[in-house]
């Protein structure tokens, strides 16, 4: 199989889209992401999956700690700001919880700590320890076959 083939194949898991950031001297960097999950409810522990040429690698790396923000569905704009495919310059404003910056109006903001980083192939999984959480009631970002995609709600297209 060729790399597009697999990326195609990868392409079909539906994922909320998520953006996350860091703080490395008073500079706020940011990246948006899919590949996130939750490893473990004790501890509670998430993981984050960072390509090797990705900018973000070395400032997670130096900070040791990071956010998680899963976005809302009107956040489409941010995720592709922080995908790189928004060109033009905007200010983005940061909330924190404890030290870290979280993003205003993401349905949920994981808080971590680097618990520990492998190297994988060419990404570097970093293991969360989550510090803190905030949640706000919204639907979700959703991300599939390449595309923004919307939740509908069960029966909601036809009429039940």
């Amino acid at each position: 199989m060729d790399d597009r083939q697999f990326r195609n194949a990868m392409g079909k898991f539906a994922t909320g889209v998520t953006v996350v950031a860091t703080e490395v001297d008073g500079n706020i960097h940011g990246m948006t992401a899919n590949a996130f999950m939750s490893v473990s409810l004790n501890p509670k522990l998430v993981v984050v999956s960072i390509a090797e040429k990705a900018q973000m690698l070395e400032k997670v790396t130096k900070s040791g700690t990071f956010s998680v923000n899963i976005l809302s569905a009107d956040q489409q704009e941010l995720s592709m700001v922080f995908a790189g495919q928004v060109k033009k310059q905007q200010e983005v404003v940061f909330d924190r919880i404890g030290r870290i910056p979280v993003l205003n109006g993401a349905i949920a903001q994981i808080a971590c700590e680097v618990s520990s980083a492998h190297v994988e192939g060419d990404h570097t999984l970093f293991i969360g320890k989550v510090l803190d959480v905030h949640l706000e009631d919204s639907e979700p970002l959703i991300y599939y076959s390449g595309k923004y995609r919307e939740m509908v709600e069960e029966g909601a297209l036809d009429g039940k």
